[in-house]
């Protein structure tokens, strides 16, 4: 048997939870340095502390909890039926999906040592980070690296895919279906609004923007709409990418746009993201500058979606080399 693991970010499952995993998100120098190495725990203590009311009401408008976790247990369900229709043999599968998060539970270290459990010696580990940056993918195979220390488990590590066919087809899908959701023969802008990260991870090489960039120019092969690119969700004092969403939202409200389609290029699940700065955030603002905002539906559970997941683990475990 070959095991899958489904590495995302993760979220509060409850508003207990909120405090703790800002801690944990803050703690990960490979996001954010706070300090020297050794402030960077004190630090996110401090941070935690003192921003958990605020997140913690921005949760209560989604439901009091991040939706991730059901999310992407519900995709690793899918992909594992998709893995192994037809491909029983003896009642027994040929493939199991695992989930591990970096920041909330199920954590990737609490993952791990229930893959070897179950016997599973191979797992090939998909980012669901369509485009790679060491904040994200990174961050969590480094994490994994970690936790199979001394663990008889050898891991083949997927670290993008913002080109895969099968995606971009799912984008298209989704976009298709978000501009038939105007009225017909509006003119609707769209633009891909993309997780920031602060300015010097792309100056010391971080091809996370070139793979956004990439995953446009392919959408754009199949559909052709006037579009435009910003960066959401900075935290923290340092230069973030530009331009930010909301700076995006005001220009284009200049040039006289009145239809936006938003398209979270670089989430693959609903969350707070989406959830709140979008469909609230976002879309409050929009309208006080006369934009009549809307957004695709995220990925999800799309069939086309969890086909490209499927397409990704079968062509790893070829490169790996590995039979189920």
């Amino acid at each position: 048997m070959i095991g899958v693991l489904l590495l995302n970010l993760g979220g509060p499952d409850s508003l207990e939870a909120v405090r703790p995993f800002l801690y944990n998100l803050f703690s990960d120098r490979e996001i954010i340095r706070l300090g020297p190495s050794f402030m960077q725990k004190p630090l996110a203590w401090l941070i935690a502390a003192l921003r958990h009311n605020k997140t913690e009401s921005l949760y209560r408008l989604i439901g009091g909890k991040s939706p991730i976790l059901d999310i992407t247990r519900a995709q690793a369900e899918a992909l594992q039926q998709r893995l192994n229709s037809g491909r029983q043999v003896a009642s027994r599968e040929e493939y199991r999906v695992f989930v591990g998060m970096r920041y909330w539970h199920p954590l990737i270290g609490e993952v791990v040592p229930e893959i070897c459990a179950a016997g599973i010696t191979k797992v090939v580990a998909v980012g669901l980070y369509p485009h790679y940056s060491v904040a994200t993918t990174g961050s969590s195979l480094s994490n994994l690296k970690t936790a199979i220390t001394g663990m008889p488990v050898e891991v083949f590590p997927v670290k993008s895919w913002y080109d895969h066919p099968l995606y971009i087809e799912a984008l298209v899908e989704k976009i298709k279906k978000g501009l038939a959701s105007f009225d017909s023969g509006e003119e609707v802008r769209v633009l891909f609004s993309a997780h920031s990260l602060p300015k010097k991870f792309i100056e010391d090489g971080d091809p996370y923007v070139e793979h956004i960039q990439e995953t446009i120019r392919a959408v754009s092969q199949k559909i052709d709409v006037r579009h435009d690119l910003s960066y959401q969700s900075k935290s923290g004092p340092v230069a973030w990418l530009e331009p930010s969403t909301e700076e995006k939202i005001k220009a284009l409200a200049g040039e006289g746009v009145r239809n936006l389609l938003v398209v979270p290029i670089s989430f693959v699940s609903d969350h707070i993201e989406t959830l709140y700065e979008i469909d609230i955030l976002y879309k409050h603002m929009a309208e006080e500058h006369g934009i009549q905002l809307r957004r695709i539906e995220s990925l999800n559970m799309a069939p086309l979606f969890i086909e490209a997941l499927a397409d990704i683990t079968l062509k790893a475990t070829r490169e790996a080399g590995w039979t189920a």
